[in-house]
C-alpha cells in the first residue's frame, strides 16, 4: 500500500536536479535549448558560442527561434497481423502509411517580452507546433531555440496524479516542469491563492469537480515562475469571476518585459487586447504576420468562408453515392425557399465580408419574378454572436419584373463587433389587407426567401477599445436627455447634453 509519506518521498526524488549533474538553475536560465531532428541538448552561454550552429547568431533579445520547421506524422494505410503479412507488403511495394504534413517551413522569432499570439483553424497545426516548442515532439527538419526556462500548459490533466492531493500535485506538477522543492515553496501560496482553493488542498484530485482541476493547473502554469508561458486554449478557464481574475493577471504581465507568453487561441479579441505580434496558420503554414489586427481579421475571414462555402453545400467529406435514379427522385424541383414563380432568388456580397464600422456593405440581389403585379423585396440581418435583429429593411418596392440584380448599401455606422446573417425575401401584396392604413410591411405576404445556401454571412470589426456589447455604438446614439426638478417646477428644468446638468456661471445661484 502507498503512503502519503511515499508519494512525497517520490515528489522529492525529482527534485534532485542537481546531484544527477544537471544544470542549476541559474544555469539554466542563461541557457538555451536546441531541438533538431536529431537530438535536443542544452547549451550554456559558452557553449552555444563554440558550437558550429547558427544558434549564436540569433539576437540577444529573442527568447524562441523557430527556422525552418517541419513536421510530418504517418498514418497506417495498410493492416500487418504478423510478419508473414508485412512481408508481403513490403514485396508488393506497399509502404503501409501516407505521411500526413502538419507543418511545413515554418520560421518565426518571439522577443523577450513578447505577447505572442497563434492562431487558425482546428487541424491547422498550432497544438503540433506548441508540443515541437515544448519538447515533447521532435522536428523532422528545422531547428527551434529556447532561451531560459519554458513552462507550458498544452492539455489539461497532464502532469497531475487523481490520487494524490492538491497539495501534492502542486509539487508534482512543479517538478515535471523543471522545478526545485525550494522554488515551490516560494510558488505555493500564490498557486493556491490564485486558484481558489485553500480549502480544498488535502483532498484528492480524484474529488475535485472539472473546473477545481482546470484552476488549478492553470494556476500552476501561471504562477510557475518561468521565462516563457505557453498556453494553448485557457482564456474560458474557470467561472466569471476567475475569468476575471484571469484578464488582470493577463493584462499585468504584458507589461512585464522580462516575461514572454505564447498564447493559442480561437478568440480574436483576446489576440486584439493582449498581443502584440501574432501569426495566423492554414495547412501547416504561416499565411498571415503582419500586425496582430491583420491576423485577427484574416482569421475572422478565413472563418466566414468556410462557414460560407459549407451553408452553400461544399462538403469534402466522403459519402456514399447513391443510385442516379434515387438522386433524381429524391431531388425537389426547386431548393428550399424557391418555388416556380421565383424559381431564382440569392444574395452576391460585392464589397468584403470583413468591414469595419466607417465601410457600408454592399451586396446584390439577384432574382427571378415573371408575374406582372407589384411585389417587393425585404432583408433582415440576425447577429449571430449576441442574437436578435439589429435591422429589417420592411418591404422594399421593385420597379422591374424579370430576372434582375439589384444592389444595396447598409451603412455600419452604428454597428459593434460581431458577426451577422443577411437573409432576403421576395414579397407581394396580401389580397386581405390591401387599403390598410398600415406599414407596406404589414400588408405582405411572403412568396420566396433565401435558404441557408443562398443567404450571406459578414463580420464586422471595430477598434477594440470600442464596446461590443450592445448591438450599436452609444457614441453614434443620439440619446437627447434634461434634468427635471425634484419639485415639479417646470421652470427649474435644465437640459443636460451629455448627461451634465445645467451650472450657474455668473454665481447668482448656489
Amino acid at each position: 500500500m502507498t503512503t502519503k509519506s511515499d508519494n512525497m518521498k517520490d515528489i522529492q526524488d525529482l527534485d534532485q536536479t542537481d546531484a544527477t549533474g544537471t544544470l542549476t538553475e541559474q544555469e539554466t536560465d542563461e541557457a538555451e535549448t536546441v531541438m533538431t531532428a536529431t537530438d535536443e541538448r542544452i547549451e550554456t552561454v559558452e557553449e552555444a558560442a563554440v558550437n558550429d550552429d547558427d544558434s549564436d547568431d540569433i539576437p540577444e533579445d529573442v527568447v524562441l527561434h523557430v527556422s525552418h520547421v517541419s513536421k510530418t506524422f504517418r498514418l497506417p494505410t495498410e493492416k500487418a497481423s504478423g510478419l508473414k503479412q508485412a512481408f508481403i507488403n513490403w514485396t508488393r511495394g506497399i509502404k503501409g502509411y501516407t505521411e500526413q504534413h502538419v507543418l511545413r517551413d515554418i520560421s518565426f522569432d518571439v522577443h523577450r517580452g513578447d505577447f505572442f499570439g497563434i492562431v487558425g483553424r482546428n487541424g491547422s497545426g498550432k497544438s503540433t507546433l506548441l508540443k515541437l516548442i515544448s519538447g515533447i515532439y521532435k522536428p523532422n527538419s528545422g531547428q527551434i531555440v529556447v532561451k531560459g526556462k519554458l513552462v507550458s500548459f498544452i492539455e489539461l490533466g497532464v502532469g497531475f496524479n487523481p490520487e494524490l492531493s492538491g497539495r501534492e500535485n502542486v509539487y508534482l506538477n512543479g517538478a515535471l516542469l523543471g522545478f526545485t522543492r525550494e522554488e515551490i515553496d516560494a510558488m505555493y501560496d500564490e498557486i493556491v491563492e490564485f486558484a481558489e482553493l485553500e480549502d480544498f488542498m488535502d483532498q484528492k484530485l480524484k474529488n475535485y469537480s472539472s473546473g477545481m482541476q482546470v484552476r488549478l493547473a492553470f494556476s500552476v502554469a501561471i504562477k510557475a515562475r518561468g521565462d516563457i508561458l505557453v498556453l494553448d486554449e485557457v482564456l474560458a478557464v474557470g467561472d466569471e469571476a476567475f475569468q476575471r481574475k484571469c484578464d488582470e493577471f493577463f493584462t499585468a504581465i504584458k507589461k512585464d518585459k522580462t516575461k514572454t507568453v505564447i498564447l493559442v487561441t480561437h478568440d480574436m479579441s483576446a489576440v486584439k487586447k493582449y498581443c502584440n505580434r501574432a501569426i495566423l496558420i492554414k495547412d501547416g503554414v504561416i499565411i498571415e504576420s503582419r500586425s496582430k489586427d491583420d491576423v485577427a481579421d484574416r482569421y475572422s475571414l478565413e472563418n466566414l468562408n468556410v462557414t460560407g462555402a459549407l451553408s452553400n453545400g461544399v462538403d469534402d467529406s466522403p459519402a456514399d453515392e447513391e443510385p442516379k435514379e434515387v438522386q433524381e427522385e429524391s431531388k425537389p424541383a426547386y431548393p428550399t425557399g424557391l418555388s416556380e414563380r421565383v424559381p431564382v432568388l440569392s444574395i452576391i456580397p460585392v464589397s468584403s465580408q470583413l468591414l469595419s464600422n466607417d465601410e457600408d456593405f454592399v451586396f446584390d440581389v439577384e432574382y427571378q419574378f415573371d408575374e406582372d403585379i407589384p411585389f417587393y423585396l425585404a432583408f433582415t440581418i440576425y447577429d449571430l454572436k449576441r442574437g436578435g435583429i439589429p435591422y429589417d429593411s420592411g418591404s422594399v418596392p421593385m420597379t422591374r419584373h424579370g430576372h434582375q440584380r439589384i444592389r444595396f448599401h447598409i451603412p455600419l455606422h452604428l454597428f459593434t463587433s460581431s458577426d451577422f446573417k443577411l437573409v432576403v425575401s421576395l414579397r407581394e401584396d396580401d389580397p386581405n389587407r390591401v387599403g390598410e392604413d398600415v406599414d407596406v410591411s404589414l400588408r405582405t405576404l411572403r412568396v420566396a426567401f433565401t435558404n441557408e445556401d443562398r443567404s450571406c454571412l459578414f463580420s464586422v470589426r471595430n477598434d477594440a477599445r470600442l464596446p461590443n456589447f450592445a448591438l450599436i455604438l452609444p457614441d453614434r446614439f443620439d440619446l437627447k436627455q434634461h434634468y427635471v426638478a425634484l419639485d415639479g417646477d417646470a421652470d427649474n428644468e435644465s437640459d443636460a447634453a451629455g448627461g451634465q446638468a445645467d451650472v450657474e456661471t455668473d454665481g447668482s445661484k448656489g
